[in-house]
């Protein structure tokens, strides 16, 4: 009767609270009895940002409407972005405290913890304001490389090693991504996506439209391309639908008024969805074909790899770009999943790849791998984040490795797949 009790109470708190995924219930006081945590490694997209292009672009000619005027300069943080990334530093606060990795107003020495950004506005800023929110007191540095705006070759995902073997096997595996029709079919499965988008856009009542500079968005125009020493390229519709799909989905989140965030169009969260898949689809496609992935994602994961076996340190805070969490999911065998609450579905603004390392009473150490990140209705509503109000938690699955019953991996396992994804890379010819 008891367990059938039970089993009907966890029923009804994923119904009631569906932001709290198995991993979350499993952080029960009986699992602290078990498990003390030891390490946190975090790798987050910095938030919400500005279009990388503005008005004067492609992204300006395809819409008669004027984007929303921002409240940073193009590609930079904005206000709003701020204040939520501040939000989630106050949740692992919260939450380090809990666990009892850190006290209260803790001031770690330098080697306890390491908050490391790319060497973009938007990142080191991201950065910043989770510090400020994470250890309010303790005056965190944010370690960077350049002055704003370079990339840092640890985030940088481009490809270092490039050879006619690489492309034809990067181009197999990305063609496959769309079964018998290859990229075809990839822009076939966008084609109700493309749709909404022209509609939200009003593209075909812009200048440039008319003026035939801008073209409907077709499905046999995408090609990719792979150049030594930079990012996978890509030229076509999808390229072109996802800057405005990008922008959409920021001036969503930065707009309180959804109506006017979509000029004028009422549009329903499914709709949204929609447009934002456009996005989720172009990032797999140009970093998650293992090959690529395992390529792009090289210098990080061995940054990450290392701060998982360093002693002293007790929290790493990496801040990138959702390319980085794609290829690093991607090289490492995450299992395909698609997160709930959010109209992105693979890396939204804002989330973090975590690597929670926890030790059991007889010593040996389980790493629990989750995303975290802010519900479309937290940032919009820019919702305050604490243990009891969390954010979402989704539970990652590593192919090929079996967790415990707690919902841990070995932490042997952990360290060998990343050891298998840097060996990859060595292989490639």
């Amino acid at each position: 009767m008891r367990k059938i009790r039970s089993i009907l109470m966890l029923v009804a708190l994923t119904i009631l609270c569906p932001s709290l995924t198995f991993a979350q219930l499993q952080r029960s006081e009986a699992f602290k009895a078990k498990y003390k945590l030891k390490e946190l490694v975090i790798l987050s997209r910095h938030n919400i940002r500005s279009p990388i292009s503005a008005n004067g672009s492609t992204l300006g000619k395809m819409t008669p409407h004027q984007w929303t005027n921002w409240s940073a300069a193009g590609s930079e943080l904005t206000l709003r972005g701020g204040v939520l990334e501040t939000e989630m530093g106050q949740f692992f606060r919260k939450w380090t405290i809990d666990e009892g990795l850190f006290k209260d107003n803790y001031v770690p020495n330098i080697d306890e913890v390491n908050l490391y950004a790319n060497s973009m506005q938007r990142c080191i800023a991201t950065a910043q304001y989770f510090s400020s929110g994470f250890m309010p007191v303790a005056n965190l540095r944010i370690n960077h490389r350049y002055v704003p705006s370079k990339m840092d070759p640890i985030f940088f995902p481009r490809i270092t090693k490039d050879s006619e073997a690489f492309r034809t096997e990067a181009m197999k595996q990305i063609n496959e991504m769309g079964g018998k029709d290859g990229l075809v079919g990839i822009n076939k499965g966008l084609k109700d996506s493309y749709a909404i988008l022209s509609k939200v856009l009003d593209m075909k009542e812009s200048d440039a439209y008319k003026k035939g500079e801008i073209k409907d968005f077709v499905d046999n125009d995408t090609k990719i391309i792979f150049e030594l020493n930079q990012e996978p390229g890509m030229k076509g519709s999808l390229k072109t639908a996802n800057s405005a799909s990008d922008a959409f989905i920021l001036q969503y989140y930065e707009e309180p008024d959804a109506m006017k965030a979509a000029f004028g169009h009422k549009l329903s969260l499914d709709e949204w969805t929609k447009i934002a898949k456009i996005k989720d689809v172009y990032g797999d496609v140009l970093f998650t074909a293992p090959i690529v992935a395992v390529n792009v994602a090289h210098p990080l994961l061995q940054y990450m790899y290392d701060e998982l076996n360093t002693d002293s340190r007790k929290f790493t805070f990496l801040c990138g770009h959702d390319s980085n969490i794609a290829s690093v999911d991607a090289a490492l065998g995450v299992e395909e999943y698609s997160l709930p609450n959010s109209i992105e579905k693979k890396t939204p603004i804002g989330s973090k790849l975590v690597f929670e390392k926890w030790v059991d009473n007889a010593g040996k150490t389980y790493v629990a791998v989750n995303l975290v990140y802010q519900s479309t209705d937290q940032l919009k509503q820019m919702s305050l984040l604490d243990l009891q109000h969390a954010p979402q938690v989704y539970s990652l699955k590593l192919k090929g490795l079996t967790q415990n019953a707690d919902g841990l991996y070995s932490f042997e396992d952990v360290n060998n797949r990343f050891i298998q994804a840097l060996r990859a890379y060595d292989e490639i010819k």
